[in-house]
């Protein structure tokens, strides 16, 4: 079975968000289309609560995109962003969520942050992800959404490790590209096994 992974297409990382990515309005009209060739659709939401651990605000000193040390290793720190219960944290409101099966949140733990769809940014600590799609006996996956270098990328990463067969459609994601990460995220998934198409 093939499942399609919507991440994060939410109002916080859209044109007028905290986190705005250019173009992420772009792809809602792609992704609603494809949901159809797929036999399961997943979404995943960032869904922080208020005074996280990755926002550059709970860092005297720090500014937005400056980087820090966590006990879990590198972050980039944030604008504060997709706080739980928030406008900013809410689908795109023309992404069609009705077709989901499974809304996976994550980052809602105050002290790590959480790129991957499959894992915290310890690495160790999942989401349910895998197993969820383990009992479906679902074992291919095309990720779409944002960003294609941070959320798009660990989470295809992530996937092609845990032994599924992954595909990116590129065309339906967007990228941040803080200082060459587009890039970097490109060969890292094509290193990990992922199919950029």
């Amino acid at each position: 079975m093939h499942a399609l992974v919507v991440i994060d297409v939410q109002n916080d990382f859209c044109p007028g968000g905290a986190l705005a990515v250019t173009g992420g309005d772009e792809i809602v009209a792609p992704i609603n289309a494809m949901m159809a060739e797929f036999d399961a659709v997943i979404l995943t939401q960032d869904w922080h609560p208020a005074g996280h651990s990755s926002f550059a605000s709970q860092h005297p000193g720090k500014a937005p995109l400056e980087m820090t040390e966590m006990p879990y290793g590198p972050q980039v720190l944030w604008p504060d962003h997709c706080v739980q219960g928030s406008l900013g944290a809410a689908f795109h409101p023309r992404l069609d969520t009705d077709r989901a099966e499974l809304i996976i949140r994550k980052g809602f733990r105050a002290g790590i942050d959480s790129y991957s769809a499959f894992f915290e940014n310890d690495h160790e600590t999942p989401t349910g992800l895998e197993g969820y799609l383990r009992t479906r006996g679902i074992d291919r996956l095309t990720l779409v959404g944002l960003a294609t270098d941070f959320c798009v990328n660990f989470s295809a990463v992530d996937a092609a490790r845990l032994g599924f067969e992954v595909t990116v459609r590129e065309a339906a994601c967007r990228g941040i590209d803080l200082g060459g990460s587009l890039a970097a995220a490109r060969a890292g998934m094509q290193e990990a096994g992922v199919t950029l198409a």
